[in-house]
């Protein structure tokens, strides 16, 4: 991939500079321009995440046979965006951390802004452990909706297939259309006992994302907690370091809210008031617009009722919900109109649960992996700060 091909580049530059012997003033430089490169690449990543307007999605599949772009909130690309958060970590804990002077972490504003940094850090765990969950919870439902895709595809379709379909369609949208204050995931557990363990061998492997929830918990207080605080740095900072600081606190911040949006969570409401991020800062711009747009979708969530904004999972419901209806008024044998509006139906539920089989696993790996991630980085910016603290210890005679 060309990002990692760049993060590659961009890591190796700061190594080889913060290696080498040079003038105070030059390493001022050399630092301004690595702070530069950082900004560029963190915009790129994101502006790589808005989707093109659909005229010019048309006019460039019809002209070439590269695929399509991924489509806003979709598996595809949440998994775009991780790929992107775990580039932006990696290039800013080398910004950060790679062969600087520890010193200056005890100075304003670092000795501020890198302890709000940890909690954050601490805090976005617990959104990791909740979006697995809720990973896992859609993937039963794509369990679900297989079960009516095979009772369906057959031809023609039975009474003994359409009360197959019937129930695992009742079940599917009792399920989906619960409440999210009601959404608790105990039953979800990564690492469960029993039956259901041996069933998903990916669970046991993670014990650290086994936590249950307390009833009281909220996805949404969990994020606006994790937002707290989060002010971009003023003029006269005394160091540069504040600038990508923020700029990974923003990352990481827009990471979770848009992934509690579209994953079912405990207890969303609010969620639509998100945070502000300064409109003259140019690397955000791209962030901004696709704050603005999820926004938009979560306040149409909110009328509507549905459970999360994962654009399969919204197909998936209103497939249902027409099939539903179908499944109620079934005479057999069908006239051939509804035939062939009940096959198109399940052809979508069909494409459906394959976008979900293909992506729902690895995007799951992914959000662990951005937990292990964050948990290693917290860990390597404490042992610069216990070495700050051991340096600034009086010295026993």
């Amino acid at each position: 991939m060309p990002a990692t091909d760049n993060q590659g580049s961009f890591l190796n530059r700061i190594s080889i500079r913060r290696n080498t012997v040079a003038a105070m003033d030059n390493n001022h430089d050399q630092e301004l321009e690595d702070l530069e490169l950082f900004q560029k690449n963190v915009s790129d990543r994101f502006t790589d995440l808005v989707p093109p307007p659909p005229s010019s999605a048309t006019a460039a599949a019809d002209s070439s046979d590269a695929p399509p772009p991924e489509a806003l909130l979709s598996i595809a690309w949440f998994r775009k965006l991780l790929d992107s958060y775990l580039c932006c970590e990696a290039e800013f804990k080398a910004v950060l951390v790679m062969g600087r002077d520890p010193t200056q972490f005890a100075k304003p504003p670092l000795d501020r802004l890198i302890p709000e940094l940890l909690e954050r850090s601490v805090k976005s765990l617990d959104v990791c452990n909740a979006v697995n969950h809720g990973v896992e919870l859609v993937r039963h439902w794509q369990r679900l909706s297989q079960i009516v895709v095979t009772a369906l595809e057959v031809c023609p379709i039975g009474e003994g297939q359409v009360k197959r379909a019937k129930k695992a369609l009742n079940t599917l949208l009792t399920s989906i259309n619960v409440d999210d204050k009601e959404t608790n995931h105990d039953s979800w557990t990564f690492g469960r006992r029993g039956p259901a363990a041996n069933r998903d061998r990916t669970g046991g492997h993670f014990r650290s994302l086994s936590q249950t929830f307390a009833k009281s918990w909220s996805a949404s207080k969990q994020i606006q907690a994790i937002s707290s605080n989060l002010q971009a740095p003023r003029g006269g900072e005394p160091t540069g370091l504040a600038l990508p600081v923020y700029m990974m606190s923003t990352v990481l911040v827009f990471v979770m809210w848009a992934l509690v949006a579209a994953i079912p969570c405990q207890e969303r409401a609010g969620l639509g008031a998100h945070f502000q991020i300064p409109r003259q800062l140019s690397w955000a711009h791209s962030i901004i617009g696709l704050q603005e747009k999820i926004g938009e979708e979560w306040k149409k969530k909110e009328k509507k009722g549905t459970t999360g904004l994962l654009e399969e999972m919204q197909r998936m419901e209103k497939v249902a919900q027409s099939l539903v209806d179908f499944t109620e008024s079934f005479q057999f044998p069908m006239e051939a109109e509804k035939a062939d509006e009940v096959a198109m139906q399940v052809a979508e539920l069909t494409d459906i649960c394959r976008k979900m089989e293909d992506g729902l696993v690895p995007l799951q790996q992914q959000v662990r992996e951005v937990f292990h991630r964050i948990v290693r980085s917290r860990a390597e910016i404490l042992d610069v700060v216990d070495q700050v603290a051991k340096m600034s210890s009086p010295v026993p005679y």
